[in-house]
């Protein structure tokens, strides 16, 4: 890479970006001035890692920022978009599971929720297992009975007229047959809130003096109701550790690992009782201080989450007053960084501590195979195909089809040896009739790599997830699949190594070869091989299916006259399904679509037979 001129490189504040050959980002990093940080990354004694980061790149950019906060701001969004593969990132950051108020409904489900955060949803946790919060909602819905079913439950229950069980065994207030009023409803779901997020005295004093009122009163029924509310509320209070006398709010942030890898554990502490547990696995990509690491936390954690007043961690920041102001921001309010010198603060760190040599013991377990597999099957996957380079990104594409209809094909993506499923794709196959194998292969290389020749020559910027190319295509199937593929790409002029395999004895066939390569049953190359195919092969599958599944309802529900696709599409929103349609009685269906159409439609779907309150 050549080197910038210093004086090219402005003495402010702002981000900059290391890109590879292709464009790929490397790495994303911040600075308070960039002619000063970019110079240290051509010094002659870098760390491995960085070294191996600095060759790897063809470019540099940066970006210029107002402040060192901004700074931190945009480099936080920057790792999001392009997950650099040299940054410091949580691994597995969207599997724990979350309890979950949806608040932008009219009215709000509990419910355990992963994956991305939606917009005016209120989340609570980490949990370190769904059935943890399983068992702490169904101790609080007898005193917050807020709904937890579906929307297509909760649409078919209201359809019906009839609640569901849960409310029959009060857990559920009802809201789908206006069985409790609008602002009960709210102060159901404001309460639940309220007590996950360790607010619970106020709900048990509260429960505690009704439960006496009724008692004098002589209500015992209601007593006993109230009673028995109190006890799941302190049931649940019980699984949230008590670790401060003081109602307090922070999180706790501990760490321990290697010069590879590092074990994160945060502890969420609410009005002093821990509400949430998370343990996660970080890749330390970068040569880091213990310092620095704290920093890539705080930065991972707090780009997404609102963070709580208090935030203790094993180290501080190299400059904690930056951080604070950046946190401070997140907030809307004042966020101060601590390390916990005594008290029970210092008890609490210490139990993470030795939480996160835990976690880190049980994982360097798995990783030592892990790590050294992978590494094992890339080489002999190299080594037995005479690849120039060792293949770091393998894209796999597989055809899926029934006597020709419903044709699809996929790709999948492994990067170092394991799938990166955002960069999965599907293609409906468009220009081939009937049953194609062949042909339905070069139309799905064909529309992948021609996409990627449009995006190669971009801006970095605007370029999509195609621009990249693969060091090695697998293609599922023998000699005739293979040289379609291959011909495309001499024909787009790409020297991308591609072989097929053959499912029949898993041989490998190469363009232009008429003797297929035989891999070993046993080698790690073979297996890799296998996996990456399977996968290719499940994910075809599975969109098959979902096609001819729409397919066929579409056709069932194409045969009633009267039944366009408006009133098809208002079907499948109320009952979810031509199961849950076919179950339906005539009354049913006729809130949805006039009575004339509904008896037709019920007719069709029973085999031309009548519904029964007609018959009779």
């Amino acid at each position: 890479m050549r080197r910038p001129v210093p004086s090219e490189i402005p003495d402010s504040p702002g981000v900059y970006l290391f890109r590879d050959r292709h464009g790929a980002v490397l790495y994303v990093g911040k600075a308070k001035s960039l002619r000063k940080r970019l110079a240290n990354y051509f010094a002659r004694d870098l760390p491995a890692r960085t070294a191996a980061m600095v060759s790897a790149a063809s470019s540099v950019e940066w970006i210029l920022t107002d402040s060192e906060v901004g700074a931190i701001m945009v480099e936080y969004s920057l790792i999001q978009e392009h997950k650099p593969r040299f940054n410091i990132r949580l691994r597995d950051d969207k599997s724990f599971p979350y309890l979950a108020i949806t608040r932008n409904q009219r009215w709000p489900r509990a419910m355990v929720m992963r994956g991305k955060r939606r917009k005016g949803v209120e989340y609570f946790g980490p949990y370190a297992h769904a059935y943890a919060i399983r068992q702490t909602l169904d101790h609080l819905l007898r005193t917050f009975p807020v709904r937890t079913c579906t929307d297509a439950k909760f649409a078919r229950h209201q359809a019906q007229g009839r609640p569901c069980l849960l409310f029959h065994i009060e857990r559920c207030s009802g809201p789908c047959v206006g069985e409790v009023a609008p602002d009960d409803y709210a102060g159901f779901v404001d309460g639940l809130a309220g007590f996950l997020s360790g607010d619970s005295q106020p709900v048990l004093e509260r429960l505690d003096a009704e439960m006496r009122r009724a008692a004098d009163a002589e209500e015992f029924e209601r007593a006993a109701r109230l009673r028995d509310q109190l006890a799941a509320v302190r049931r649940a209070t019980e699984t949230q550790e008590l670790v401060t006398e003081r109602p307090e709010d922070f999180d706790v942030i501990a760490v321990h690992g290697d010069d590879l890898e590092s074990a994160l554990i945060v502890l969420n502490v609410r009005r002093g009782r821990v509400t949430g547990r998370m343990a996660r696995v970080v890749d330390r990509v970068e040569d880091v201080t213990d310092a620095g690491l704290v920093e890539a936390m705080v930065l991972q954690l707090y780009g997404r989450d609102r963070p709580p007043p208090l935030v203790l961690v094993p180290t501080l920041p190299t400059d904690p007053a930056l951080w604070e102001a950046w946190l401070g921001e997140r907030r809307g309010a004042k966020v101060e960084l601590r390390v916990p010198r005594r008290g029970s603060k210092r008890r609490i760190m210490e139990t993470a501590g030795r939480n996160a040599a835990d976690e880190f013991s049980r994982h360097r377990l798995r990783r030592n195979a892990d790590h050294n597999a992978r590494a094992r099957a890339l080489n002999s996957l190299q080594e037995a195909l005479g690849l120039a380079e060792s293949p770091l990104r393998i894209e796999c594409f597989d055809v899926s089809t029934i006597q020709g209809r419903d044709t699809v094909a996929s790709m999948v993506v492994f990067e170092d040896g394991l799938p990166r499923r955002s960069d999965y794709r599907r293609f409906k196959i468009k220009t081939v009739p009937g049953q194609d194998d062949f042909a339905s292969m070069e139309e799905a290389v064909r529309r992948r790599f021609t996409a990627y020749l449009a995006e190669r020559d971009l801006p970095a910027e605007r370029r999509g997830r195609f621009s990249y190319p693969p060091s090695l295509i697998v293609i599922d199937g023998g000699v005739g699949q293979l040289g379609r593929a291959a011909a495309v790409l001499e024909e787009l002029g790409l020297e991308i190594p591609v072989v097929g395999l053959a499912k029949r004895l898993e041989e490998v066939y190469l363009p232009g070869v008429a003797r297929p390569v035989v891999i070993p049953r046993g080698e790690e190359a073979l297996y890799l091989l296998q996996q990456v195919r399977d996968e290719a092969h499940r994910f075809a599958i599975g969109y098959h299916r979902t096609l001819r599944g729409k397919r066929m309802v579409a056709s069932v529900l194409d045969e009633v006259p009267g039944i366009g696709d408006k009133r098809k599409k208002a079907l499948l929103r109320r009952f979810g399904s031509v199961k849950r349609i076919r179950e339906a009685s005539v009354t049913e269906l006729a809130g949805v679509v006039p009575r004339t159409v509904a008896e037709e439609l019920y007719a069709s779907l029973h085999g031309g037979r009548r519904a029964e309150e007609e018959v009779g």
